[in-house]
């Protein structure tokens, strides 16, 4: 069964979670602040993080990028329900997913299972084919995107999201359709995590992100990518 490292310093909610992921099928291993779940992450080697943002040692960006400094574990983060400046900065830091306050367990557990899905499709390997646009290389095989020949760091659902545009040049999809094709959503999810993720895309890879020329916003619809400049 998938190992779940639950980071959460409040013990009640620690506690609720770990019951209700249980009766998931989950094995969720618990950590009460940001320093013993960095040390989990590595002796446990979880199959997913749920992970908190406020913590009282260390944040929980911290932590995230820390993991992501060594790890491709995904990580959901646990933020409020109106704080966008949590859910942005999560998001840069590495993370892949989020909830918001009071966690609502079968959405929770319907996340886990699309991210457990991911690692499963990732794991038969990634097509082979090169990609240029502009002055942009996105290698597959090697997971690998080179800007001007220099490596651009992507965490893996913005490499995930670019891959899904690079496969389907000049075709318009809608934020449902990217959720579902990048984060395996047949019904969850929101527009703000598809937004924030192609904000911090055009950041990496675009020469103008607010006058992008290749992910380009296609108003009342959704997204098309161009290859070309």
């Amino acid at each position: 069964m998938p190992n779940i490292l639950l980071v959460e310093d409040d013990p009640s909610i620690r506690a609720a979670l770990g019951m209700a992921l249980e009766d998931e099928g989950y094995v969720v291993l618990q950590a009460p602040n940001g320093r013993v779940g960095l040390s989990m992450v590595k002796s446990e080697q979880p199959d997913l993080v749920l992970l908190d943002l406020r913590l009282p040692d260390i944040s929980g960006f911290e932590v995230c990028r820390e993991i992501r400094q060594k790890s491709t574990v995904p990580i959901i983060m646990v933020t409020a329900q109106t704080d966008t400046h949590d859910l942005v900065a999560g998001l840069e830091a590495g993370a892949d997913d989020y909830v918001t306050k009071p966690v609502n367990i079968k959405e929770l557990a319907a996340r886990i299972r699309a991210a457990l899905r991911r690692l499963v499709r990732e794991s038969s390997g990634p097509s082979p084919d090169v990609t240029h646009f502009g002055n942009v290389e996105l290698h597959r095989e090697r997971a690998l995107v080179l800007k001007a020949g220099v490596e651009v760091a992507l965490t893996k659902t913005e490499l995930r999201l670019l891959i899904e545009f690079a496969d389907h040049p000049n075709i318009v999809l809608s934020r449902d359709q990217l959720l579902e094709r990048v984060w395996g959503y047949e019904y969850l999810g929101d527009s703000r995590l598809v937004d924030a993720h192609i904000r911090r895309l055009r950041v990496k890879i675009e020469d103008s992100p607010n006058e992008p020329r290749h992910v380009i916003t296609v108003r009342g619809l959704g997204y098309r990518f161009s290859p070309e400049s």
